[in-house]
C-alpha cells in the first residue's frame, strides 16, 4: 500500500518524541556553576562582559569604552567602517544628498572610499548583476513559499549555486564576483519571497516588479514591494540610511563570527552566506526589531495618557517584572552586548525618525518612543543592578522606521540581512586573503567516564 505522505502531520510532536526529549534533557543539562568552576565564557564574553578575543580584521571597529586613569571606563559609543567614524560617512553622503549604501558597501569590500568614478562603476556592475537566472522566480521562489522570509532566502542562495558553474572556484576574484551578485540579488529574492507568500498565504494579488539599473538599493526596494512602486525621497533615504547602519558591526556579532567559521572550512560563498542567514534570523540577533514594534503596539494600548510618564515607567516596570507584553521580562530595543552610555546607530536614526514621523503624521507615536528611551534606562537601573549602564540600541528605532515605511514584519529580518550581506562579504573576503587554519574552539567534557553495559543488564 502506497501511503500518502501528504496525509501525514509530520509537525505532530508524539509522547514517544516527548519521553526521548525528558531523557535527553535530564542526561545533557550542565550546572551552571560548571562555567565558573573552569573558568568557561559563555557565549564568548566574561564577566564584565568584554569579548573573548578570537581574531583580528580592518573591517570595522566598535569603541564602548576608554582607559581613564588605567581604569576601563564607559564611554558613548563608536562605530568606524575601515576606520572611519560612522557620523563623518553618513554626514558626507547625507550632507551631499546622496544614497549611501552602495558607497559604504565599496568601503567595506574594498577598504576605502571610492572615487566618483570608482563608485559609478562599482553601481554599474550592481545593477547589471540585479537580473536573476531564467525562470527562477517561477521555479525556486514561487513554489513551495515560505511563511519565513528567512527561510526563502536561505533557500534561494543555496539554490543559486546550482546555477554557478563556477560555485566551488575559491579564487579571489571569483569570490569578489559571487559576493557582488549576492549583494545585488538579496533585494529582489526578499521581496519577491514576501509576494509570493502574501499570494499563496493570504491571497494577495501578486506583485513581480522588476528592479531599476537607476535606482538606489533602497529606491529599488520600495519600487518593487509596493504595487503602485511609489515612494518619497526621504522614505527611499531613510531606508538607505538604515541599510548603511546594518551593513557592518565588528567580527564579533554572531552572523559575522558564523561567516569567519564557515569560511575557514574552505566552503563555498553560497554556504557560507546561507549559514549566517540562519544566524541572523534569531530573535537573539536579527529579529530584535520585530519584538520592539509588537511591544510598542502593546503599550499604546494598556497606556491610556502617552504624555503620563509615570503611567510609562508604570508599563515598563510591569515588563522587567514579567507581568506585561510577553512576560519575557525584556524591555526590547533597551541594552545592548557592547554599548552601554549610547549605542551611535541609534542616536543617528533617532536624529532622522522625526523627519519621517512628521512626514507620517505620527509625531505623538515619536514622542512616545522619545519618553520611552528616556525613562526606559531609569526603570532598569532601580529595577536591577547591572554592571554597565543601558541605552538605546538600533533597534530601537529601526522597526519604527520600518513601520512608518509601511514595510510588513515579515522583511524587517530580511532588510537586515540586505544591509549586513556587504559586511559579511568583507569578512568573507578578509577570511579568504589571511586564510590560516580552520576556526575549531576548545570544549572540555564534564561527563565522567563510564563502562560499557551489555543491553541484556541494562534494564538491571
Amino acid at each position: 500500500m502506497m501511503i500518502n505522505r501528504k496525509d501525514i502531520d509530520y509537525s505532530q510532536v508524539t509522547p514517544e518524541i516527548e519521553k526521548l526529549t525528558d531523557i535527553c534533557q535530564s542526561n545533557s543539562s550542565i550546572e551552571a556553576e560548571m562555567y565558573t568552576k573552569y573558568h568557561v565564557f559563555r557565549g564568548l564574553r566574561d564577566l564584565q562582559g568584554n569579548g573573548v578575543l578570537t581574531g583580528l580584521t580592518e573591517v570595522s571597529e566598535i569603541q564602548s569604552s576608554k582607559m581613564v586613569d588605567g581604569v576601563k571606563t564607559p564611554c558613548a559609543g563608536q562605530l568606524f567602517y575601515r576606520g572611519i567614524a560612522i557620523e563623518d560617512l553618513v554626514n558626507g553622503f547625507v550632507g551631499e544628498k546622496r544614497f549611501g549604501f552602495e558607497e559604504i558597501a565599496y568601503l567595506l569590500l574594498i577598504g576605502d572610499l571610492p572615487t566618483k568614478a570608482q563608485l559609478d562603476e562599482f553601481r554599474e556592475i550592481i545593477a547589471g548583476y540585479r537580473s536573476l537566472p531564467t525562470s527562477f522566480v517561477r521555479d525556486i521562489i514561487m513554489k513551495a513559499p515560505s511563511f519565513d522570509m528567512m527561510n526563502t532566502l536561505a533557500r534561494s542562495v543555496l539554490t543559486l549555486y546550482s546555477y554557478d558553474y563556477k560555485a566551488n572556484d575559491m579564487s579571489l576574484p571569483n569570490v569578489m564576483r559571487q559576493c557582488l551578485q549576492l549583494i545585488a540579488l538579496f533585494p529582489q529574492l526578499s521581496v519577491y519571497g514576501y509576494q509570493a507568500y502574501e499570494h499563496y498565504y493570504k491571497g494577495s494579488s501578486l506583485f513581480i516588479h522588476t528592479p531599476q539599473p537607476e535606482l538606489s538599493t533602497a529606491e529599488n526596494i520600495l519600487y518593487m514591494l509596493r504595487p503602485d512602486s511609489s515612494y518619497t525621497e526621504l522614505e527611499a533615504s531613510l531606508l538607505d540610511l538604515c541599510l548603511v547602519l546594518h551593513a557592518e558591526h565588528g567580527g564579533g556579532n554572531n552572523s559575522t563570527f558564523t561567516t569567519h567559521v564557515v569560511t575557514s572550512s574552505g566552503t563555498d560563498v553560497y554556504s557560507i552566506i546561507a549559514a549566517a542567514l540562519g544566524s541572523l534570523k534569531g530573535p537573539k540577533h536579527g529579529g530584535a526589531n520585530i519584538k520592539v514594534v509588537q511591544m510598542f503596539d502593546d503599550m499604546k494600548e494598556k497606556v491610556k495618557d502617552w504624555k503620563d510618564e509615570e503611567e510609562i515607567s508604570a508599563y515598563l516596570r510591569s515588563l522587567l517584572n514579567k507581568e506585561g507584553f510577553d512576560k519575557s521580562g525584556l524591555i526590547y530595543g533597551m541594552g545592548h552586548a557592547i554599548y552601554s552610555v549610547s549605542d551611535p546607530r541609534a542616536k543617528i536614526l533617532g536624529g532622522f525618525v522625526r523627519k519621517l514621523s512628521e512626514e507620517k503624521g505620527l509625531g505623538e507615536e515619536y514622542e512616545l518612543y522619545s519618553r520611552v528611551e528616556r525613562l526606559a534606562p531609569q526603570v532598569i537601573s532601580a529595577a536591577r543592578k547591572t554592571y554597565k549602564g543601558v541605552s538605546a540600541n538600533i533597534d530601537f528605532y529601526s522597526g519604527f522606521v520600518y513601520s512608518m515605511l509601511g514595510l510588513p514584519t515579515e522583511l524587517y529580518t530580511p532588510i537586515f540581512a540586505i544591509a549586513r550581506i556587504a559586511g559579511w562579504s568583507a569578512h568573507l573576503i578578509e577570511e579568504r586573503i589571511n586564510a590560516g587554519k580552520i576556526i575549531r574552539p576548545a570544549y572540555m567534557n564534564v561527563q565522567p567516564r563510564r563502562d560499557y553495559i551489555s543491553i541484556s543488564d541494562r534494564d538491571k
